[in-house]
């Protein structure tokens, strides 16, 4: 079986390019603009370059047979950025995979798609409203995948919901930072609220999944998240409980919180994007009933499993964590305003 991975240098596919080794998959190749700079490198074949460039694509996926695209510009990209790489580079995979006649191309997509939603929870039959470019080019992207479906390849579609474990830093590696330091952590909200997370093993347990069950299951779209998730406060502090400084979770009213972040984010003082705060103290969570019936998915790790697990990697190389420009998931994101506030909690 031979691999194509879009986004390989990616956290979501540095997990998956391990998980398939570790499987007996060894036929891996994929394509990034960022350098694979990973101890796997030469059990490989690494291109770089850009999915946007088709020539480019039609040589490197030639005799491939499953196409995994995790390839994505995230919410702080240029707008241009994000609908030409998640729009435009999404139509190009699927065009090459059909013109080669790949098996199938596994999509990536989030539960983005389904906006700002007035219930919970949500279901792959749900309306798709993407709010902001990110969220828009995201169903863009899955109406294309539907278009390449219709033409007969199999596209399987993964919708996961926000994804933990080693290598993800991101604007987690802001709240393990203040818990490995011994701080309290403010909450944006009650944090009564419900917030489904997911490991990023059991995500790649699913792919791998998709991409051996026959495609009459495969060929279809799955929310991907914990089966065990409680409200986001009591899941947080898991994490400063293991810390063990007996620090807590400190809620902040989220009206005049967001007012602030608001005015922080246009002085370029905040960390935080609109999706996050304006999200963070509100109930998200999808049914995974479908994913569980039709791919016997049983995930293996709760919110607090992957939170604990991502943050334990987290402290065993955060010697080695930089922050950088606060756009990717590899990246430990600038705190901006909010180290100053440490010396508040």
């Amino acid at each position: 079986m031979k691999v194509f991975i879009t986004g390989i240098s990616g956290f979501l596919s540095i997990n998956l390019v391990r998980y398939l080794l570790s499987n007996g998959i060894r036929d891996i190749s994929g394509i990034d603009l960022v350098d694979f700079t990973y101890p796997e490198r030469e059990q490989i074949t690494f291109f770089q370059g850009d999915i946007r460039n088709k020539p480019v694509l039609s040589e490197m996926m030639k005799g491939v047979d499953i196409v995994i695209h995790t390839a994505a510009a995230l919410p702080l990209y240029s707008q241009e950025d994000i609908f030409s790489t998640n729009v435009d580079g999404t139509h190009n995979i699927l065009d090459q995979a059909f013109q080669n006649r790949i098996d199938r191309v596994i999509h990536i997509s989030s539960t983005a798609v389904y906006g700002v939603p007035d219930h919970h929870p949500l279901f792959e039959t749900d309306k798709m409203s993407g709010v902001g470019p990110y969220g828009e080019s995201k169903v863009l992207a899955e109406q294309l995948c539907m278009e390449y479906r219709n033409k007969g390849l199999c596209v399987p579609i993964i919708r996961p919901k926000t994804f933990v474990g080693p290598e993800r830093l991101g604007v987690f590696s802001i709240f393990y930072e203040w818990a490995s330091e011994g701080r309290n952590f403010p909450m944006i909200g009650s944090g009564n609220n419900k917030y489904q997370l997911l490991d990023v093993e059991d995500l790649c347990h699913v792919i791998v999944t998709c991409m051996k069950i026959q495609t009459s299951l495969a060929n279809d779209t799955f929310n991907i998240g914990a089966a065990k998730y409680s409200t986001m406060r009591n899941d947080y502090q898991a994490v400063l409980d293991e810390a063990g400084f007996g620090k807590r979770i400190v809620p902040f009213p989220a009206a005049p919180v967001i007012v602030v972040l608001k005015v922080l984010e246009k002085l370029n003082l905040s960390p935080l994007y609109p999706w996050i705060y304006e999200t963070a103290s509100k109930d998200s969570f999808v049914s995974i009933e479908k994913a569980q019936n039709k791919l016997i998915f049983t995930p293996k790790y709760s919110n607090k499993d992957a939170m604990i697990r991502n943050y334990r990697w987290y402290l065993q190389n955060k010697d080695l964590i930089h922050e950088g420009s606060g756009v990717s998931h590899r990246l430990s994101w600038k705190q901006k305003i909010l180290k100053y506030g440490k010396i508040f909690f």
